[in-house]
Order: structure tokens, then C-alpha cells, then sequence
């Protein structure tokens, strides 16, 4: 969720760097909640001024007859920081934060192609970088910290205008029943360290991972290269579902406990099903219809002993 600085700053008086300093004395004398002004060069920022530096000059020993008279190019700081109206508010943090210590709380001078725009003070600025973090934070599984289902519908939506897609859809086999002997802790672990395996085969720039909720996971690439994905992902999911059994559930490779009827049976280790859909031999028109066709091909999947996957061809 990208906010831009823009939409949060305000404007300010801004001064040619050829006035007196009396003029910004003036300025601050008539507006006690101004602290800092803007010094341009044709509408360019080439400084700042902020309230307290210039009265730590003035208010030196000889200060104010030295530089009252004279312009605020002796007096104001340079280079300061400048972003692009459309610069997201948290890379503006960043770099907000990475200044030096008696630069940290000057304001942001907020740019608009290159021209002065506005400014946002520092308080300004967390305060709308905790309001953009608690939402994006709303739209999180708070288990796995993957987007959940509101960002998993806009992805699917867009996807269908991409030429070329693959969803991937993950569900743990057994994993009622490991919870019902382990408990949620481990469930949750479980859970958890599946997230981890999923972000390693399948996060990256172009890709989309999401958590749909308890163990059902989905993923969107940009291509129909699966197959060696799924081969890869089983194998190490195998190797990774081992630190989660006691030694006697590996060796006989099943744990015994209740069914949804009350009924106490054996139940294999869990296993992962990876259902696929792609736009290769078929042109999807809504989200729903795509949410449909993948759900059938988890239900087939999940009828296939052990880990495996299976695409709609």
C-alpha cells in the first residue's frame, strides 16, 4: 500500500534566497506555528530556514546586527531534503530518518516536478506512516503476515489481464488431525514455517503469495513454468513436515485420533496439494469463475494420496 508524501503536505511561505532576513523575522513574528520556510530559486528549493536555527543565529552576541540586515543566504540550510510529490511516504521515512542529527526534525520539502509543492513536518509524517502501517497491517493474516483475502481478490481480478498466469493453490492434507494430537501451538508453527517454505519457492518481485486463512495458501506467477516449482516445493516440504512428528508418528507413519464424527482412526502425516489453473488453453472472464474452476482442481487434488499437485489442462 503506497501513499504518497503529496496528499499529506501543506504549504508554507517561501522566500527568494535574496531577502532580508528581516522578512522571515517578520514571518515567524506573525505566525507562532510556523516553523520552517522555504527558500527558492524560480520556484526551485534551494534551502530551508527552520525557526529554531535562525533564532540560535540571531540571538547570538552580535547576531542580530549581523545578520538582520542582510539575506538569508547566510542563514539558511542548504541542500536540504527534497521529494517528488508522488514519493511514498514510507521511503520518505527512510530517508527522513537517515539525516543527520541536527538535521532530523527539519521539515520535507515536498516537490511537484521539480518545483516547490509544500512541506510536511517530521510529527506529520510518522503520525500518517503509523496510520498507512495499521492498515496495511489490516490486510495481513496475522499468523503468517502474508496478504490476506481482500489483497488476494484485487490480485486474482488483476491477473486476468496478464497474458500469461498460473494460480497455485496450497492446502495441508491431515492437518485437522495433526492439530487435534499436536495442538494449536504446533498447529500454528506448522503453519508458520509453511509460509517460510512458500515466501523461499515462490516471493518474488513479479510473483503474488497470499494466506488465504488456516492452512490454505495461494499463489499467482506470470508464466506456466510450475511444474519444476511444485516438483521442488513437495520435496522440501517433505523434508520440512519430519521436525514436526514425534519419532514414533514417523516410523509408522501415521497418528491415530478422532475424525469429524467422533470416530477414532488412523490418519496419514500431513501432506501438501497444490491445485493449479492457468490461462494457457482457456480465457477466464471474472475472478469468480477462475475461484470456481481452481477450487474443483483442489478437491481432486486433495483425493490423491501424499504430497502432489495437479493442473487444469
Amino acid at each position: 500500500m503506497a501513499v504518497n508524501i503529496g496528499s499529506i503536505a501543506e504549504k508554507v511561505p517561501c522566500i527568494s534566497q535574496y531577502e532580508k532576513n528581516l522578512v522571515v523575522d517578520q514571518l515567524f513574528y506573525n505566525n507562532s506555528e510556523l516553523q520552517g520556510i522555504v527558500v527558492v530559486n524560480q520556484e526551485i528549493p534551494v534551502g530551508i530556514i527552520t525557526r529554531t536555527h535562525f533564532y540560535q543565529k540571531i540571538g547570538t552576541l552580535y547576531g542580530y546586527n549581523l545578520y538582520m540586515g542582510r539575506t538569508v543566504e547566510l542563514l539558511f540550510k542548504k541542500d536540504p531534503l527534497a521529494v517528488e510529490y508522488l514519493d511514498s511516504i514510507t521511503e520518505v521515512s527512510k530517508l527522513a530518518m537517515q539525516r543527520k542529527a541536527e538535521d532530523l526534525y527539519d521539515d520535507v520539502i515536498v516537490t511537484n516536478k521539480g518545483r516547490f509543492a509544500g512541506i510536511v513536518s517530521i510529527q506529520k509524517l510518522l503520525m500518517k506512516l503509523v496510520d498507512v502501517q495499521v492498515e496495511f497491517a489490516s490486510f495481513l493474516n496475522p499468523l503468517t503476515r502474508l496478504p490476506g483475502n481482500t489483497t488476494i481478490e484485487e490480485k486474482i481480478k488483476n491477473s486476468l489481464a496478464q497474458s500469461e498466469f498460473s494460480i497455485m493453490y496450497f492446502d495441508l492434507d491431515q492437518f485437522k488431525a495433526y492439530n487435534d494430537t499436536y495442538g494449536f501451538k504446533k498447529g500454528d508453527q506448522l503453519l508458520q514455517s509453511v509460509a517460510q517454505l512458500l515466501k523461499e519457492h515462490i516471493q518474488k518481485d513479479d510473483h503474488f503469495l497470499g494466506h488465504i486463512g488456516g492452512d490454505d495458501f495461494i499463489a499467482i506467477i506470470p508464466h506456466y513454468c510450475y511444474k519444476r516449482l511444485c516438483d521442488n516445493l513437495i520435496k522440501d516440504f517433505n523434508i520440512l513436515i519430519k521436525r514436526f512428528y514425534s519419532t514414533e508418528h514417523l516410523s509408522q507413519q501415521y497418528i491415530t485420533t478422532e475424525d469429524r464424527q467422533g470416530v477414532i482412526r488412523k490418519f496419514p502425516l500431513v501432506s501438501i496439494s497444490i491445485a493449479i489453473v492457468t490461462n494457457k488453453n482457456k480465457v477466464y472472464r471474472s475472478a469468480e469463475e477462475l475461484v470456481e474452476i481452481v477450487t474443483a482442481v483442489k478437491k481432486r487434488c486433495k483425493e490423491i494420496k501424499g504430497s502432489c499437485y495437479l493442473a487444469d489442462l
